[in-house]
């Protein structure tokens, strides 16, 4: 038990709601789990079935089940120490006052 709050590895599968949205106003998509679980850093989520596909200018609300496998004490400490490095790679910053691409 030790090691595995050292290393991780621990698994819980959990149902869930995936929300896709498909429009002109918004593109994006949504996992929300059941019973308050959350996921922190480090974890990895895989949401099972097969891919949602929404056509455009449409949303859909879809029941799933997912497995989520907790990262260990070193893992989080990892992602909480280079997550801002990578977010910034993400990152385009113009300070002039007009924006050339």
């Amino acid at each position: 038990m030790m090691l595995q709050s050292i290393f991780g590895g621990r698994r819980e599968t959990v149902p869930c709601t995936v929300e896709v949205s498909n429009t002109f106003e918004s593109l994006h998509a949504h996992v929300r789990f059941d019973g308050g679980v959350t996921v922190e850093p480090g974890d990895e989520v895989l949401v099972h079935g097969a891919p949602v596909q929404v056509p455009y200018g449409e949303e859909a609300s879809i029941r799933r089940t997912a497995t989520i496998r907790r990262a260990g004490w070193i893992e989080k400490s990892w992602t909480k120490l280079t997550g801002d490095f990578e977010f910034m790679e993400l990152c385009e910053f113009s300070f002039s006052e007009r924006a050339s691409l």
